[in-house]
């Protein structure tokens, strides 16, 4: 087993024997902050070529270069599940993109709401979030954060065999409701809706209800705030339809 205990996310390709060179943020926090130097180990992905254990070839103040030695895990995708959430407080959104890299998604889609308070976001810092929880928790692969959209036309253009799990407090699957069709399973293209503090509007709800691929779902008995939503919806799912059955 591997005694690197440092793993960075890089853009260079990744392949044995293959060198590249360190930023000069890398190297500070490599040379300068973890004190390591020539000839350590340390773990590298770029979200596309899986993990693999490279060692520093050169030591330098503003930068470094490192090779590949050889790969510990293939890339792992996550299953086919889009985050959807309405953008809330700074802290707590960062928080959402956070545990969506986290538990397992393939994409983080903020959405635009008819009562979602905060419409100002940088997708490159929510991106870097998701680069660093993607290196705390051992993932090969790094979901993309998406430009915020409006509802309305995000659903406008939405994949016909894409399911939407809809998570709606004022909603619960009533008792002679349509049970799911064949493609609410294993396997199938999934996303998860949560909305802002405020709830759906009237006219949000009565959309997602005509649409077939819409799942409506109430998360228990209480109210959730939306980050404590995304978390325990994330569980369920990932429990019924995801990678953690069986677990």
């Amino acid at each position: 087993m591997s005694e690197a205990k440092i793993r960075l996310y890089v853009e260079h390709p990744l392949a044995r024997g293959q060198a590249f060179p360190l930023s000069a943020d890398q190297a500070h926090y490599l040379f300068a902050v973890m004190r390591q130097s020539l000839g350590a180990l340390l773990l590298v992905f770029n979200g596309r070529d899986g993990e693999w254990l490279c060692e520093v070839l050169e030591v330098g103040k503003k930068g470094g270069l490192v090779a590949a030695k050889s790969q510990t895990q293939p890339l792992m995708l996550p299953p086919d599940l889009w985050m959807l959430f309405a953008p809330i407080k700074k802290a707590r959104t960062d928080f959402i993109v956070e545990k969506a890299a986290e538990m397992g998604v393939r994409r983080i889609c903020p959405v635009q709401t008819q009562y979602t308070n905060a419409v100002r976001l940088r997708e490159d810092r929510l991106q870097a979030h998701v680069l660093e929880a993607a290196e705390q928790c051992g993932a090969t692969f790094v979901p993309q954060v998406a430009e915020l959209m409006p509802l309305p036309k995000l659903l406008a253009n939405w994949p016909e065999d894409r399911n939407i799990l809809w998570c709606d407090e004022s909603l619960a699957r009533a008792p002679n409701q349509a049970a799911p069709r064949p493609s609410h399973g294993l396997g199938a293209p999934w996303a998860i809706l949560i909305g802002p503090e405020g709830g759906f509007s009237p006219t949000e709800k009565a959309r997602l209800l005509a649409m077939p691929q819409a799942l409506p779902v109430r998360l228990g008995p209480r109210i959730l705030r939306a980050d404590t939503a995304v978390v325990a919806a994330l569980t369920l799912w990932q429990i019924r339809y995801g990678d953690w059955t069986g677990l």
